[in-house]
C-alpha cells in the first residue's frame, strides 16, 4: 500500500506535490480527520519566465534594440493603457461579465461605476470572487471576454 514512516503517509505527499505541478498551483493543504498537510511550492524567476510564452520571456533580458520591433506589435494589437486605471486580475482563473449565463452584466464600456462596486467575477476552484471597482470613474474598455481564462495580473477592465 502506501509507504509510511511515523505515521506519514509518503504516497499521499507525492500525490498532492503531483497535483501542484499538474495545476501550476504554489501550494495546496487537506485536512482529514487528524491529519493536516500542507505541500507547497516556491519557483525562482527564472524558471517561472522559462515556462512562459516568448512574448513574456523577450522583455526580460531588454535589450537596447529589441523592445522596438516588440513594442510595434503590440502597440497596434491593443492601446497604451495607463497601468493607474486598469483592473487587473487577483488570480488565475475563469471571469464572468454577469452574475449567472444570460444574465445582464455587472458593467458596460461607458458606464460609470463606484468604488466598491463589483466589476465581474473570476472563478478559481469552483469558488466565485467578486472584483470590485478600486475606485470610481467611468469603463472606458473591457478587455476580457466572458468565461475567458486569465492569469494573476492580467489586465481585465480600464476605469479612468
Amino acid at each position: 500500500m502506501a509507504e509510511k514512516k511515523n505515521g506519514i503517509d509518503k504516497e499521499l505527499i507525492r500525490d498532492l506535490a503531483n497535483i501542484l505541478n499538474d495545476t501550476d498551483l504554489s501550494e495546496i493543504e487537506i485536512e482529514q480527520d487528524d491529519l493536516r498537510i500542507r505541500v507547497s511550492r516556491s519557483a525562482p524567476a527564472a524558471t517561472v519566465y522559462a515556462a512562459a510564452p516568448p512574448a513574456y520571456a523577450a522583455p526580460a533580458p531588454a535589450a537596447p534594440a529589441a523592445p522596438a520591433p516588440l513594442a510595434a506589435p503590440a502597440a497596434s494589437a491593443a492601446p497604451a493603457r495607463n497601468p493607474a486605471n486598469t483592473v487587473t486580475s487577483p488570480m488565475v482563473g475563469t471571469v464572468y461579465l454577469s452574475p449567472a449565463p444570460g444574465a445582464r452584466a455587472f458593467i458596460e464600456v461607458g458606464a460609470t461605476v463606484k468604488e466598491g462596486q463589483t466589476l465581474l467575477i473570476v472563478e478559481a476552484m469552483k469558488t466565485m470572487n467578486q472584483i470590485p471597482a478600486p475606485k470610481s470613474g467611468k469603463v472606458t474598455e473591457i478587455i476580457v471576454n466572458d468565461a475567458q481564462p486569465v492569469e494573476y495580473g492580467e489586465a481585465l477592465v480600464v476605469i479612468e
